[in-house]
């Protein structure tokens, strides 16, 4: 059975800015526009009170039968609702990744106020997924680096080229989590700057992929891809008060 903990600490600060930038994007310049104040970041523990329900996921049978386990950890932009608008996963093996991100926005939370008015907030939460052993030296050392060996990555099937740059000076990288039937759910800057995401993200959304492969079963798993981006959107990025 999958565990909730609230993650906390400075292990993850860096790459939660990076993280909120882009999950919080659309959300934030609308913010601006209308000059509301920024969406403030929970630590775990004060956004896991004012949590109403959270489901546990589902540990996936595949997952089970081969031994795998481990932390998921998600971060969610919640809703002035209450209501999960948003989920990124920072680490986490993709199956249960996976997992995880289909439960999720089924949780609620009770609004958050500032100053008597509710407001969006983020907030990481960490899911452990954990398997009993009667004995521990039965445990398996090496499950994930096993079933890893024996997975077919997902593939790019198709990549219209119509909006390319015919010589793309800048190429952001990217890390996508394919699911089972081949649609990406979500996807991590590697390389580049926080605001050179979106333009990326318009490509590959036009793209379609042939999802990973472990014997004659589809499986979600994660496929690192290179986005080209002409050179004057790339400078006008870096140049933006969030690009760096």
């Amino acid at each position: 059975m999958p565990n909730l903990h609230r993650s906390t600490g400075p292990e993850l600060r860096g790459k939660s800015l990076i993280v909120l930038c882009l999950l919080a994007l659309a959300c934030a310049r609308a913010q601006r526009a209308e000059g509301q104040e920024p969406i403030p970041d929970l630590e775990s523990k004060k956004a896991a009170r004012l949590c109403l329900t959270q489901a546990p996921p589902e540990y996936p049978a595949l997952a089970k039968v081969n031994y795998l386990q481990g932390m998921v950890r998600v971060q969610l932009v919640v809703s002035r609702e209450g209501k999960v608008a948003s989920a990124h996963v920072l680490s986490g093996n993709p199956l249960l990744a996976a997992a995880v991100l289909s439960t999720v926005h089924g949780w609620l939370y009770r609004p958050y106020i500032i100053k008597g008015i509710s407001s969006a907030f983020t907030t990481r939460v960490d899911i452990n997924f954990a398997l009993r052993w009667k004995r521990e030296e039965l445990r398996p050392l090496r499950a994930e680096t096993d079933f890893g060996r024996q997975v077919k990555p997902p593939e790019v099937l198709k990549r219209p080229t119509d909006g390319e740059p015919s010589d793309p000076s800048v190429r952001v990288r990217l890390r996508l989590l394919v699911n089972e039937e081949g649609k990406v759910i979500d996807s991590q800057l590697l390389n580049g700057f926080p605001a050179e995401f979106e333009g990326a993200a318009q490509r590959f959304e036009r793209w379609s992929f042939r999802p990973a492969r472990w014997g004659a079963l589809s499986v979600p798993w994660y496929l690192d891809v290179d986005v080209p981006l002409d050179q004057t959107s790339s400078q006008a990025a870096s140049s933006s008060p969030g690009g760096h």
